[in-house]
């Protein structure tokens, strides 16, 4: 599903036009970029946690020539899926 999908979908649930729907949801999805930037966790009760950790810096190989090389240290972001969220997905009722 990709956003356009999702977008006529909530639309269509919440009975809303496409429009209202897409400044709703690209609304939720800039408070998520931005809390995560502060380095807020953020959690959805029933579907999952959103966080932001540190990945160390580590040494890495470039695959064409072999060569070894320092990967950086970054931060990257996680998504922990609440057990409902996850036994969906595995269709497990």
């Amino acid at each position: 599903m990709n956003k356009t999908e999702l977008i006529e979908a909530i639309a269509e649930r919440s009975q809303t036009s496409k429009a209202q729907t897409t400044v709703m949801l690209n609304g939720l999805l800039e408070i998520l970029q931005e809390a995560m930037a502060k380095g807020n966790d953020v959690q959805l009760v029933g579907f999952g946690t959103f966080s932001v950790s540190e990945r160390a810096s580590r040494e890495g190989r470039n695959p064409a020539t072999g060569k070894t090389l320092t990967i950086p240290a970054k931060k990257v972001v996680k998504f922990k899926p609440r057990k409902a969220l996850s036994d969906a997905a595995a269709g497990v009722k």
